[in-house]
């Protein structure tokens, strides 16, 4: 199963060829950065990438202060963990703009936001990344640039964040499929195409259960119809189709009507008639029965 530290493995290890590239997804790392701090993260992959990008971009001596930002500082609500930080800012990785960049470049920068911004379950209660940011003004573009792509997703407020999510296996997927995680992509829709043909084995199952339990329920009923006509002396009496439907159930108890109506050369409407009369008669039957005694 595909989990949230592979995917962003696999993202960190991508390796944009242009340059605009680079700096599109740095400024998508940095999306998020409201305190001028750069990049802030609990996961080296993201850290490591930020560095090579800042590097490439010749965005300042970055490597010697981020080794220094991987000692014992631990945030408060971290449970323990350190984070690691990369001084980098928006401005000195360079001018961008979404509405002015091509295809690549935005696909670059979603990729940048979804390493620098996201939490990422994919567990089995069902695909779900949030992105979180302190003001609502970068929740709603990101909103608006998700749209874009015809990715759907929804904004709710957490402890004073803003925080755009994604649910469900489509928006996932085709958020995925935009920021080029292919090998994660494909180990999801894996996982999506085997527990879609399990439910559906499973409901397949489940339906053949209630109908293997309703034709043993319904066979008994005729059966149980059939010996009270015989006992009264009434079967015998009967027109000769209604005898040939009794005959053929009790040589098939356990057969279902398709079954049964090959045996006799008719419909499968004609036999299901044929049984249901049997069934009424003898219900009949009882009932007079049970008048008499009264």
């Amino acid at each position: 199963m595909l989990v949230a530290s592979e995917l962003k493995g696999e993202l960190a290890r991508i390796q944009p060829a242009r340059a605009c590239c680079r700096r599109a997804e740095l400024q998508g790392l940095l999306y998020a950065d409201l305190g001028g701090r750069g990049v802030r993260t609990l996961d080296h992959a993201t850290a490591r990438i930020a560095v090579q990008l800042a590097a490439s971009l010749g965005v300042g001596d970055i490597s010697a202060r981020f080794s220094a930002a991987q000692g014992s500082n631990r945030d408060s609500g971290s449970a323990g963990r350190h984070h690691l930080q990369v001084p980098v800012d928006r401005l000195s990785a360079g001018e961008w703009q979404w509405r002015d960049a091509p295809t690549h470049d935005r696909r670059a920068f979603l990729r940048g936001v979804l390493l620098g911004s996201s939490s990422i379950s994919l567990g089995s209660r069902g695909p779900h990344i949030e992105l979180v940011f302190r003001d609502r003004r970068s929740a709603n573009e990101l909103l608006a640039l998700l749209a874009e792509n015809e990715i759907r997703g929804g904004l709710m407020q957490r402890r004073g964040r803003h925080v755009v999510y994604l649910k469900g296996q489509d928006q996932v997927a085709a958020l995925l499929r935009v920021v080029g995680a292919n090998r994660a992509l494909l180990e999801f829709e894996t996982g999506r195409v085997g527990r879609d043909v399990r439910n559906r084995l499973n409901r397949l199952l489940n339906a053949e259960e209630a109908n293997l339990g309703r034709t043993v329920r319904a066979a008994d009923r005729q059966l149980q119809a059939i010996g009270r006509l015989e006992a009264a002396g009434e079967l015998n009496h009967l027109g000769e189709g209604l005898r040939e439907a009794a005959a053929q159930r009790r040589a098939n108890p356990d057969a279902d009507l398709d079954t049964l109506a090959s045996g006799l050369a008719i419909s499968r409407s004609a036999m299901n008639h044929r049984l249901r009369r049997l069934v009424e008669l003898a219900t009949h039957l009882l009932g007079s029965a049970d008048r008499t005694r009264s």
